[in-house]
């Protein structure tokens, strides 16, 4: 089932029904254990409206369907990644440390955003004034529980100033950490079990209305599994009203960065696309 996060209310969508809720307390609302049974208990009294009505309320905007989590990211999860970070990072001496972490046990989590840094869908994402090249990062993002469990799957941007990150490995928090650095949406598909390998990730990016750049994986190209970095997370964390997580990238546009205006556009099969325009800032 999709929940979104109206301007005015709640919309949910199952696989026969469309039910229309009031505007909810997000932080308690994530911060339930097993929220797809409880969710589905809750919504059998909110009100049941058309397909059209549904699509004509989404139409009127989206919100991040989020409260105030905080987002962590995981990185280096797809060899794409490892292969790109290498090459951005060769010239400060840092290009080892990708591959060691692709290879290693522990993976690398970094912190994201919070709510206040998080685009809504539709909104702007923004790239830095001191950034030379600079690239959104489609990412299938965890929903997880305050007890660390996995329970839904929404779509990512995370934002990244590759030319700030490639000159030193230690700027991380300055390439990734920024107002407008991440979106997620449209909505968040609610259910325990993972999505199927074979789903797909694409990544569009239009400019002045056409196509600049594209790409396409698939989550069997990620070497973790969503819940293995949940758990390493979890290992000296706590998130009372649970968290999300960036599960990496294996889109890397080749001899692309993004330029003000551009229109980027990231799908995942089962969630739904999120679109944002993109500032400066």
């Amino acid at each position: 089932m999709l929940l979104y996060k109206l301007l005015s209310g709640t919309l949910l969508t199952t696989s026969s029904e469309y039910l229309l809720g009031p505007e909810l307390d997000w932080d308690q609302l994530l911060g339930r254990e097993n929220l797809p049974k409880l969710l589905l208990s809750e919504a059998a009294k909110w009100e049941k409206i058309s397909e059209e009505k549904s699509k004509e309320l989404i139409g009127e905007g989206l919100l991040a369907p989020m409260g105030n989590q905080e987002i962590w990211a995981a990185g280096v999860t797809y060899y794409r990644s490892r292969t790109a970070r290498m090459e951005e990072s060769k010239d400060a001496g840092g290009a080892d440390f990708y591959d060691k972490v692709y290879a290693a046990d522990r993976p690398e989590l970094f912190f994201k955003a919070t709510a206040s840094r998080v685009s809504n869908p539709g909104e702007t994402v923004n790239i830095r004034k001191d950034s030379t090249w600079d690239v959104p990062e489609p990412e299938l993002t965890l929903l997880i529980s305050p007890s660390g469990k996995v329970q839904g799957f929404t779509v990512g941007n995370d934002m990244s100033s590759r030319s700030i990150e490639g000159e030193n490995p230690l700027y991380l928090p300055q390439a990734k950490v920024y107002q407008g650095c991440a979106a997620i949406g449209p909505c968040i598909l609610i259910q325990e079990e993972m999505l199927p390998d074979t789903n797909k990730i694409n990544l569009e990016i239009l400019r002045s209305g056409k196509a600049e750049a594209s790409g396409e994986t698939t989550l069997a190209q990620m070497k973790r599994k969503p819940q293995e970095l949940a758990n390493w997370l979890f290992r000296a964390n706590t998130f009372p009203i649970g968290c999300f997580m960036m599960t990496g990238t294996g889109i890397v546009p080749d001899n692309f960065t993004l330029q003000k205006g551009d229109v980027v556009k990231i799908t995942i099969e089962g969630i739904g696309t999120l679109e944002n325009k993109v500032g400066l800032t």
